[in-house]
């Protein structure tokens, strides 16, 4: 039935079979730098490849700060918890999202809001924020702090994320997040090099977080990056990731509870390589979602079947990390998985919804009409490197 489609998919990637959803390349700097690091013997969070990566970080993105932790969901966690987030508060976030984005929350000791997304973006609707914290909270003058007037708990963050590369209405989300003081993290794990109104994804809010995950546009294998202009933040983000270790010669004192999240000089030293050709893997990345978006305008309908190709949402330029495509319903987009897949072409549905998860499915949310149309009808299509 989806014939042309898989032809088309494996004319894009000819010498690949199967075809990867999406693989990490690696033609750049990564051996030389790694054997410089392991020469050093500064394999671990010490050494320059850390700082290095940061700073390339920080400067690619327009960000004043950068501090590398292991991981995107430690990053945000990281992130949520400098922004005061406490055990036994609330923290809004979309449902059409990876899991990690809410694990994070939780490991705050923190319990999620779902609120929607945009037909336009996939990700958090201003409208629907707005409309569910003028329903649902209070603003208490004296501890001045929005609370919830169902559970009567404070909500001290809000966290959209840019779906799949494609940048939210972000601008709009933080103005609403400013009236109701309410700190803003953006969850930009998926979106490093995607610009919203000519400004990195991820410097909108507080803080943004990033993730370089083996299947990310860059990839150190794991990995993840807090980037923010705030000073005080970032100090703060990098001494409670690095064990809360007070700077001293020789003494081991620490002042608080910290983690061991920082990230080593290892996983730095690919950061730093894959840096060096960022912009190349996402013009690459781009040409392929060009070809994909004629494609699918040129054949719109065919055996019976019409398939949307999903763009970039206005005043957008996206890293089109995963391409998608919208089926027509939950029975077309599980006849695309399996014909695909069974074809040696690697497709996916979006993520469950996270209200739909045992451990998140007592939590509140708003009206998510647009999140469960969402998960019946996108599928992510082969979007790795094409050489």
């Amino acid at each position: 039935m989806y014939e042309k489609t898989i032809d088309f998919i494996k004319s894009l990637y000819p010498n690949k079979d199967p075809i990867i959803l999406h693989e990490p390349v690696f033609f750049g700097n990564e051996k030389k730098y790694l054997n410089a690091c392991i020469d050093s013997t500064f394999v671990s969070y010490v050494g320059k490849y850390v700082t290095q990566f940061e700073e390339m970080t920080a400067k690619y993105t327009g960000s004043k700060y950068a501090v590398a932790v292991v991981n995107g969901t430690a990053a945000l966690q990281i992130a949520l918890q400098v922004a005061g987030v406490k055990p036994g508060d609330e923290v809004i976030t979309q449902p059409l999202t990876f899991v990690a984005t809410v694990n994070a929350i939780s490991h705050c000791g923190a319990k999620p809001i779902f609120v929607d997304v945009d037909k336009d973006t996939m990700g958090m609707s201003p409208e629907k924020l707005e409309n569910w914290l003028s329903k649902n909270t209070k603003y208490d003058n004296s501890k001045k702090r929005t609370i919830n007037q169902t559970t009567n708990q404070p909500i001290s963050a809000i966290v959209p994320m840019h779906t799949f590369g494609f940048p939210c209405r972000i601008d709009e989300i933080v103005e609403i997040a400013d009236i109701y003081n309410i700190p803003l993290i953006e969850d930009s794990a998926e979106s490093l090099g995607s610009l919203y109104k000519g400004k990195h994804t991820g410097t909108f809010g507080v803080a943004g977080v990033i993730s370089y995950n083996g299947n990310k546009t860059i990839t150190t294998g794991g990995g993840g990056m807090i980037i923010t202009d705030n000073k005080e933040f970032a100090k703060k983000a990098k001494h409670i990731t690095t064990t809360a270790k007070v700077p001293h010669k020789w003494e081991y004192i620490h002042d608080e509870v910290g983690y061991n999240y920082r990230m080593t000089n290892v996983t730095a030293a690919i950061g730093v390589a894959q840096m060096e050709n960022l912009e190349k893997i996402i013009k690459n990345k781009r040409d392929t979602a060009e070809h994909y978006k004629k494609f699918f305008s040129t054949i719109r309908q065919f055996d019976n079947s019409t398939i949307n190709f999903i763009s970039e949402p206005s005043d957008s330029s996206s890293n089109y990390w995963l391409n998608c495509i919208r089926l027509e319903n939950r029975q077309e987009r599980d006849k695309f998985l399996e014909e695909t897949n069974s074809n040696g072409v690697m497709t996916r549905p979006i993520w469950r919804l996270m209200n739909k998860l045992d451990m998140y499915k007592d939590c509140q949310k708003g009206n998510l009409d647009n999140s469960e149309w969402f998960e019946e009808r996108i599928v992510n299509i082969p979007s790795g490197f094409r050489y």
